[in-house]
């Protein structure tokens, strides 16, 4: 088959491994954020976890690396663009 141009998708590993005990993660290794994380992760500040702020408060996931994310290019820029904002949310509270 000729092809000019090809674009491989391989992986859906997170390698996250450098953060074992760091943050929460799923079973396969995906980290967990929002919603997902709670006192049973750790979670200790009153208020709720930003949309993206995995279980150590202040540390931010964007893309593939998030557990039940889209895996796709264009929503992993999406991510990394909100997470911007939410260190700036972060910040104003220190």
């Amino acid at each position: 088959m000729s092809v000019s141009a090809i674009f491989v998708f391989i992986g859906q590993q997170p390698r996250t491994a450098w953060l074992d005990g760091v943050v929460a993660r799923d079973a396969r290794g995906f980290v967990l954020t929002g919603t997902e994380v709670g006192a049973e992760h750790g979670w200790n500040l009153d208020r709720e976890p930003f949309l993206l702020e995995a279980s150590l408060p202040g540390l931010f996931a964007a893309g593939d690396v998030r557990h039940d994310s889209i895996k796709r290019i264009a929503s992993a820029v999406g991510d990394g663009a909100m997470a911007v904002q939410f260190v700036h949310h972060y910040l104003a509270e220190l």
